[in-house]
Order: C-alpha cells, then structure tokens, then sequence
C-alpha cells in the first residue's frame, strides 16, 4: 500500500543518516544512467523506505523531458513502477534543497484536487546516489507539447477542454491557502512585487562567474526591467504557485480531455497566482504558438476570461503580470546557455533555450509596446 503523507506534513526523510547499503543480489546490471544513479546504496534504500511495491527494482529507464533534472521510471520485481527525479549531473549550489522543497510541495497537496504526481518518499540523503532525491507517482498520461495523440489530435473540443483543465488546475491552487497545507514559510509574502526585477537582475548578474560567458546578449532586458519597477501593480494575493506553469509541464490524460498532473513543481513558492496564469501565455501564444498544433486550444482572452471567472481575482494589470513572466523566465533560460558555456551543460539544449529567452524578451516588448502578440 502507498503511504503518502499528509498535506502540510514534512515528508520522512528515509535513509537521511543511513550511510550503510548493500548490493542486492543478481540486480548490478542496471543501467546507472552514466553515474546518474548508484543501484549498490539506491536497492537497499528502497527496501527500506515507504515507496510503493515489493522486491528489488528489475527495471530501470530514463525518461526524456528534463532540462534541468533526471528521471527514471523504477519498476520493482512485483511490477510496481515509480519515477526517481534528482538533480541534473552537475548540480546547482541549491539543488539538493530544491528536490526537497518540490518533495514537500507534493506532500502537501496531497489531500487536494490540484492534479499532480502523488508523493512516494524522498532521500534527504546525497550519500546515496550522489544528490538527493524523491519517488512519485508513475502517471498515466502524454505531454501535449511533444505531440498530441488520440481523440486529441483531430477533435477541437478534447483540445479546447484541455486548456479550459488546465486555467482549471491554476484556479485550484489560487484558492488554496499556505497556511491550511503547512507551507506559510515556503517564501516570503512582503514586498513580493518590489523584490521581483532586482531578484532575477541579480540571478542575471550571477551568470558572469561562468568560465567562457560574456554577458547576457538579450533584446530590452534593461528597457523590460525598468517597466516593470515603474509600472508595478497596486494590490498583491498570496498564494502557492507552481512557478513554471506550461504545456511542457502537464500530463493530459489517455481517457478524457483534462489534465492528468502537473509536474515539475521545483520554482514552486509563495507570490501571487496570477503569475501562474501568465507564464502559461508566455509560453504558449505569440511566436511559437500551440495553436498550430491545436486549433482548438483557448486564445490567450479566453483562458484569461475563464482564470477571472473561477478566480474572482483581477486581470486589469495582465500586461504587467505577462511581462514580468517573460523577463523572469528569459533570465532562467539564459542561465543553462551561461552553464554550458562552462561545460556544465550541453550546448545543444543552452543554444535552444537562449532562442526561446530571444523570444521572450521580444515578446516582453510587444507587450510594453502594446501589442499582445
């Protein structure tokens, strides 16, 4: 039987101080996804946490779809599968404490109707395969922005119903409110709007320390962030948001036009829903639209209409919200392409994603400027 803890609960560290493992048996010849994983110590800790199934794993799989962590699906001898998310090969100062915090969240929402991967266990323990890490669920479900499939390929209503599930799913957590889940110290609520461009300017900054990275070559960076400090709205809601909310990060189910999980919940923190809202415009109208794959998807007002009605919460600064999603996310972006310019990431990926900052940025300046899209 899974045990899941309860919402507001911190999860059991398992293994936390545990630095003794043994190998099991006739199980070494998994693959250890190039040193990602140790099957010597990661064997015995599963035997002994509250994951889900008997017997050792037999099967092992890296899952495509991270940029910035790993996963695995696990499958144990009795048939049981879970998903192993750790750190990426060469970790960020603060990645062990990002796994843990985005373990927590899960934890939390346990209880809730916010579709995500239910929480297993997690390892506070980085003696173990190097980093820490936690096990979900396996979820049966296909992310839409790699391709769509089934009924949601030719029927524009199964397309439309999954954007309406997902402004659904982001409505939810708006509503959810920290201190019912134990997550009041997850960030923190005072001058939240007045600390977003000098926080993310200061990411920016940080990226020079990269060996071989000669700056931000970014469109109106300076011009965005002055905007934004001049133009901040007047009223402020604090709530858990996911933080990177996009197609790229939701399952849609096989059975239904709605969403399966929301995965990814390591930016997750308190600030203002409506953040949520917009990173998901950012990411899916405008030059790399989703609308060429799904003509039914929602236009940007309809989702914005929808999020008001189940919200109850203003969109009269959309502008502000949408541009501020661009910049922060643009200068997260930027960092993987700083990365790998000191070989701790690969240079297709950071080539990619500074053409989506690119974008992002000129679409941050459409917006100053007027222009939607």
């Amino acid at each position: 039987m899974t045990r899941r803890s309860k919402g507001g609960e911190t999860p059991a560290l398992v293994g936390a101080t545990n630095d003794s493992f043994l190998i099991a048996p006739g199980h070494t010849h998994l693959d250890d996804g190039d040193g990602l994983l140790n099957w010597a110590r990661l064997q015995a800790w599963i035997a002994d946490s509250p994951a889900p199934g008997d017997g050792p794993v037999t099967a092992c799989s890296q899952l495509a779809g991270g940029t910035q962590n790993n996963l695995f699906m696990l499958t144990r001898a009795d048939s049981t599968s879970m998903v192993l998310r750790r750190p990426p090969r060469h970790p960020r100062p603060n990645s062990n404490e990002t796994i843990l915090r985005e373990a927590r969240v899960l934890a939390a929402l346990s209880d809730s109707d916010i579709p995500h991967p239910a929480f297993l266990a997690v390892c506070a323990n980085p003696a173990v395969i190097g980093t820490c890490f936690h096990l979900g669920e396996a979820v049966d479900g296909f992310n839409p922005a790699a391709g769509l499939e089934g009924r949601y390929v030719d029927e524009v209503d199964w397309q439309r119903s999954l954007g309406r599930s997902m402004i659904d799913s982001i409505a939810s957590l708006s509503k959810m409110k920290p201190a019912d889940v134990g997550l009041t110290d997850l960030g923190r609520p005072d001058g939240w709007i007045e600390r977003q461009v000098p926080r993310w300017r200061k990411l920016l900054d940080s990226y020079t320390e990269f060996d071989g990275y000669p700056g931000a070559n970014l469109p109106g960076i300076e011009r965005v962030g002055f905007w934004l400090e001049e133009n901040q709205p007047n009223d402020f809601t604090c709530r858990i948001i996911h933080g990177d909310f996009h197609l790229a990060n939701v399952l849609a189910r096989h059975d239904r036009p709605e969403l399966a999980a929301i995965v990814d919940w390591e930016l997750t923190t308190l600030g203002d829903p409506r953040l949520d809202l917009a990173w998901l415009l950012a990411t899916s109208v405008g030059l790399g639209s989703f609308a060429p794959k799904a003509p039914g998807f929602p236009s940007w007002r309809e989702m914005v209409d929808h999020y008001a009605d189940h919200t109850g919460l203003s969109v009269d600064n959309l502008d502000w919200w949408w541009t501020l999603a661009c910049y922060k996310l643009g200068i997260i972006l930027e960092g993987t392409n700083a990365r790998a310019m000191a070989g701790r990431a690969t240079v297709k990926t950071a080539q990619d994603l500074h053409q989506r900052a690119i974008h992002l940025f000129e679409q941050a300046e459409n917006l100053i400027d007027g222009n939607v899209v």
